[in-house]
């Protein structure tokens, strides 16, 4: 577990006291995967962007003007358009059809080495941390299940050599038992919320779903000491509203966005 490193990155601050607090009273997180200006993206606890849309003056202003600066990567997946895909596509183990993404095989050496790479690189522009997706293609449904040996070494080694910058999973939470040690926060999407891709319509998640998923992650945050962070979508202020008055009473922070995650948030 890094709760006592996380702490220290982000003390003192408002941050830790609203992560806590219950009554969230705004949203302290931006997820963002399109190209902003730097000068837009300010006041927030987390920033987790797309980093090959930033130069290494842009984050040092977006660190400047929020607390802690996340740059994405998929440790599941490689989308067709991603600058490393050529150096991967012929040992990928399956498409995912709907981000047009293929599944990494983290048992070939050349797969860890590209995605060390991207990290080292990365990390050198400055940002805090990387926030760490795909992580829930490794759990028991998935498609690399059997591959999750794999995967916590490949996170323990990131640890290892980077001990002092901060790591987000996202999802998985039946992994966080033998991640927790090298993140440092986890981050779940739709608890509040559900959009539909076939339908492409934003809803509220199941009452019943939303509270047994809520408890688990209470007794996560409880039991492993790890902050968690909601992502949440809606694109009406409606639905906005309702997802806020739903997940308000955790004390989680949050971030409510439109699915594709390539702007700031728009509300009908």
């Amino acid at each position: 577990m890094r709760l006592i490193n996380f702490f220290l990155y982000i003390l003192p601050s408002v941050l830790v006291t609203n992560f806590f607090a219950t009554g969230v009273k705004k949203n302290t997180v931006l997820v963002c995967y399109g190209k902003l200006s730097a000068e837009s993206i300010k006041g927030y606890g987390y920033v987790i962007l797309e980093s090959k849309h930033y130069s290494e003056k842009d984050i040092k202003i977006i660190k400047e003007q929020n607390e802690k600066v996340f740059a994405y990567i998929s440790l599941g997946e490689v989308n067709a358009h991603a600058a490393h895909y050529k150096q991967l596509k012929n040992v990928t183990l399956g498409k995912n059809e709907i981000w047009n993404s293929y599944y990494l095989n983290l048992r070939e050496e050349k797969t860890v080495t590209v995605l060390m790479s991207i990290i080292d690189k990365t990390l050198a522009k400055g940002y805090d941390g990387m926030f760490l997706d795909n992580i829930d293609n490794y759990t028991i449904h998935g498609p690399q299940k059997d591959q999750r040996k794999e995967l916590v070494t490949l996170l323990r080694n990131i640890r290892e050599k980077y001990p002092k910058n901060l790591f987000l999973q996202n999802a998985a939470l039946d992994l966080i038992g033998e991640t927790s040690d090298y993140v440092d926060g986890i981050a779940i999407e739709s608890v509040a919320s559900l959009y539909n891709f076939k339908d492409k319509k934003y809803a509220l998640r199941d009452q019943k779903q939303f509270e047994e998923t809520m408890a688990r992650l209470k007794t996560i945050n409880t039991t492993y000491k790890v902050p968690v962070i909601l992502i949440e979508y809606a694109d009406t202020k409606k639905l906005n509203d309702k997802i806020i008055d739903r997940i308000k009473p955790s004390g989680f922070q949050y971030f409510i966005g439109n699915i594709d995650l390539q702007t700031l948030p728009k509300l009908k």
